[in-house]
């Protein structure tokens, strides 16, 4: 036990004197952070829509702004028609809508004039709006035509619909979608980071045998085992470190609640990062040299991370991206956050974890079987 902490600690001397080292140690925050600046903000800042009022002086004309005014989500601005499309060419509004002249005496006629909404931005921004107003105008339309032009009438009918002869309870819905969108994202960033910094810390091994110090270390008491055991004893606590300083800057500094158990997150991704080890091991097991090790990670982790969408969501991916994910572990990870985030129970998922702990007893019994099989000291035993 003494000589496998003596090594532990000769591996986090080598490993963290390295500045490079540690800014890999700490790039998970940095993930988290892009995250928050690519999520944090979307749909928190409301529709801003500009009204070009031209029939002000007919009741029922600007009761559609002031219908419009009252959504929820919506920020009204009254402009003049010059200045609309400068403004919404700026960006500083959203939309603009145009009620001309004489709009409301053809609303009363049951027959009114189609508004136009103007965007740059497209459906995304408008079909709200025109949903809304849409229903609004077919209401007071069908007003007009049971009125049948009789306007004593249709002022009746209509002032009972404006006051609201009816109740309605309506309650506020928080908006979690882009919190999970962080979530994910975040840890995407941290399976790719936890990946990287395995291997990194693995070539130690392959560093040791190039510069002859792994040779003077076996002439020594110490055992090739030995010095593996202790290489991923550093590796797991490395990995701890990583996954509990993420978990924690994203909750105690940003307060971004991931909507899953703090324990049952952190258990998934520490069974994430023994197959992340595992498979750090067999790669140092394939390579001669630190280059071939590179190379290999390069090849193997880059491409996966990608295909499992470690770095941008899954969804915007063709069918037969994700069908090639599904046969990867960062994808079996991030489906079951994806999950235990939409109420799944934990329990529930154990399909998911057995296909985990799978890839990782796979790439460490390949690693261990490469390892064997090697017969000369200097390629690591």
């Amino acid at each position: 036990m003494k000589t496998i902490l003596w090594l532990m600690a000769h591996t986090f001397r080598n490993t963290f004197r390295k500045r490079s080292n540690m800014i890999l140690f700490l790039l998970p925050v940095a993930g988290v952070l892009i995250s928050a600046a690519l999520y944090g903000n979307a749909g928190g800042t409301g529709l801003r829509i500009g009204i070009v009022q031209q029939d002000g002086a007919d009741a029922v004309g600007r009761d559609v702004a002031a219908f419009i005014g009252a959504l929820d989500g919506v920020k009204v601005t009254e402009t003049s028609d010059a200045d609309l499309k400068d403004q919404i060419a700026a960006g500083k509004l959203d939309a603009g809508i145009v009620i001309p002249a004489g709009f409301g005496e053809t609303l009363k006629a049951g027959s009114p004039r189609q508004l136009e909404l103007l965007s740059v931005k497209g459906a995304q921004v408008t079909a709200y709006v025109q949903a809304m107003l849409d229903g609004y105008l077919n209401n007071v339309a069908s007003i007009a035509a049971e009125s049948q032009g009789d306007k004593a009438r249709f002022e009746q009918i209509y002032g009972e619909y404006t006051q609201g002869g009816f109740k309605v309870n309506r309650e506020r819905l928080n908006d979690a979608s882009n919190v999970k969108d962080t979530t994910y994202q975040s840890l995407g960033f941290l399976v790719a980071f936890i990946m990287f910094s395995s291997v990194n810390m693995s070539e130690m091994i392959l560093r040791e045998k190039e510069n002859r110090t792994f040779l003077r270390l076996l002439s020594s008491p110490v055992t090739a085992r030995s010095y593996v055991a202790a290489n991923v004893a550093v590796n797991i606590v490395a990995m701890v470190c990583q996954i509990a300083l993420t978990l924690t800057f994203m909750r105690a500094v940003l307060h971004i609640d991931s909507g899953v158990p703090v324990m049952q997150l952190a258990l998934v991704l520490v069974l994430f990062g023994l197959g992340a080890i595992a498979l750090s091991l067999l790669i140092v097991s394939l390579s001669k040299s630190k280059g071939q090790s590179s190379a290999l990670q390069n090849l193997i982790i880059t491409p996966t991370c990608v295909l499992a969408g470690c770095y941008f969501p899954m969804d915007i991916m063709p069918d037969a991206i994700r069908k090639i994910g599904a046969f990867l572990p960062q994808h079996w990870l991030l489906d079951t956050v994806n999950r235990l985030q939409h109420g799944d129970s934990f329990g529930s998922l154990y399909m998911n974890l057995l296909v985990l702990a799978a890839f990782a007893a796979a790439f460490a019994a390949i690693a261990i079987f490469r390892f064997s099989r090697n017969n000369d000291t200097r390629t690591f035993v």
